[in-house]
């Protein structure tokens, strides 16, 4: 195991952030971590990263213990920040120059890191410009720059890919999986559940700060495999159809995306979930029945969708 988390916890004066959570992870997955805002993800993060200490439990990363351990476990670990994190006035390479440095090389060491990081990350013919001048993506992939120089053992990545085109979405996950494939072992955070599914080789699901399931996406598809999932296109949004959804007996949880209402059912009572649309006179467009998706297994164990408080 590269990480071993047991019985952590987290206090803020009344607030339990991180609630007796036991978590490991092997060397060279790469873990996918969900969970709505609130959920503790980023706690468990700076924790992980020694920047905030724990109210009680332990944490051993590389078979150390952190707190014993935490100036030699930071240096081979590399964070991702879901902020930009760079200096606007200096360079691509001066930027990952100085993380190097932060991250204790020299040398011969430091400017092989530096080229390596700039080429894996596609930014040597930009290592003389300044980041005002990049795109959204190339700001992105200059923090990855910034992350990789010192070639860690464990990258932390918290939302890497947010306000980024399509194209520069997909350059990044290709890179983690590169990442991965030169041996770094890789914890995914993202609000974008086909992200997670894509690359990820295993998910936990966190809320209240607990993992409240783990496994393999078939695994955690497997939780809820027995039920339907229904999804009803109306022509306009409508919020105010949830609360009679749930309460119908056999709607385990249901969610309003936009213009589509996902429910999810142990038994498939169609004609009961119709009706509630038409006595709320809703004009569906479309009705089609799923197999279950990692975000119908996160909708169902959480009673909410990923993404409904980051809107």
């Amino acid at each position: 195991m590269i990480i071993e988390v047991s019985q952590l916890v987290k206090r803020y004066t009344d607030l339990i952030a991180i609630d007796h959570m036991d978590l490991q992870i092997k060397e060279g997955e790469i873990f996918g971590l969900l969970g709505p805002n609130g959920a503790g993800k980023t706690t468990l993060t700076n924790t992980l990263l020694g920047l905030t200490s724990a109210s009680q439990g332990t944490i051993k990363i590389f078979g150390k213990e952190l707190r014993k351990n935490n100036k030699e476990i930071k240096r081979q670990v590399g964070l991702v920040p879901q902020d930009i994190a760079v200096y606007d006035n200096l360079s691509a390479l001066e930027n990952v120059r100085l993380f190097g440095r932060l991250y204790g090389l020299t040398g011969e060491e430091l400017n092989k890191g530096v080229a390596d990081a700039l080429e894996f990350t596609g930014l040597v013919h930009l290592q003389n410009k300044r980041p005002a001048q990049f795109s959204g993506g190339m700001k992105r992939r200059l923090n990855i720059a910034c992350a990789i120089v010192h070639k860690p053992r464990l990258i932390i990545m918290d939302e890497p890919t947010v306000g980024i085109d399509p194209q520069s979405r997909n350059y990044i996950l290709e890179s983690v999986k590169k990442l991965n494939g030169m041996n770094c072992t890789i914890i995914y955070i993202s609000h974008y559940m086909e992200e997670v599914e894509t690359i990820c080789t295993q998910i936990a699901i966190v809320d209240k700060g607990r993992i409240i399931a783990k496994g393999t996406k078939e695994e955690l598809s497997g939780l809820i495999i027995d039920d339907n999932v229904i999804s009803v296109d109306i022509e306009s949004p409508s919020y105010s159809i949830i609360e009679k959804l749930k309460a119908l007996p056999q709607v385990k949880d249901a969610v309003a995306d936009g213009q589509t209402v996902r429910i999810v059912s142990n038994e498939m009572k169609l004609n009961d979930i119709l009706e509630l649309f038409l006595e709320e006179g809703l004009a569906i467009t479309r009705v089609s029945a799923n197999t279950p998706t990692l975000e119908d297994v996160f909708l169902t164990i959480t009673g909410r969708a990923l993404r409904e408080e980051t809107n």
